[in-house]
């Protein structure tokens, strides 16, 4: 395996780093109370990628297994406990572990504890996941056809 091409073609470095405070406000918060902060999103990184910091509550919450065509999605547990499914087994991930799913690849996650859970979310390449996490809190209002739309556009393949 060899490096990629440059995305970077100047001669001298540049100032362009982010910084994002630990206790800044998260961008969206769900009914149950799950925190999601946009730490870097597909549009801030140039597409490369996309990572986010959920914060569940402790009631049980998440999605069930589905795959995506267009992107991989990867998981690092910050705390508590977190089940993923791996396509063929539920894991009971904990603080420090760390979950890659390859494109097509089947996978859910429940947060089944009791307790809060805090874990990172990677999106590769960086796809515009924003409308998907706040378009789910219109998905109970939808018609059938509209949330078949929905998950189409936002590349979820429900199993």
């Amino acid at each position: 395996m060899t490096y990629p091409p440059p995305l970077y073609h100047g001669s001298e470095g540049e100032v362009s780093a982010t910084h994002r405070r630990a206790d800044a406000a998260p961008e969206l918060v769900y009914p149950n109370g799950t925190r999601i902060h946009y730490l870097s999103t597909g549009e801030s990184t140039g597409g490369l990628f996309g990572l986010y910091r959920w914060e569940c509550g402790p009631d049980v919450t998440g999605p069930e297994p589905h795959f995506h065509h267009t992107l991989s999605e990867s998981f690092y547990i910050l705390s508590g406990v977190m089940n993923i499914y791996d396509g063929s087994r539920w894991i009971e991930a904990e603080p420090g572990d760390y979950v890659h799913v390859p494109p097509g690849g089947i996978h859910a996650f429940k947060n089944r504890s009791g307790a809060p859970v805090s874990m990172l979310l990677h999106f590769s390449p960086g796809a515009p996941r924003e409308g998907y996490f706040e378009g789910l809190t219109r998905v109970a209002e939808m018609t059938e056809a509209e949330r078949t739309a929905f998950y189409l556009e936002h590349d979820n393949i429900w199993q």
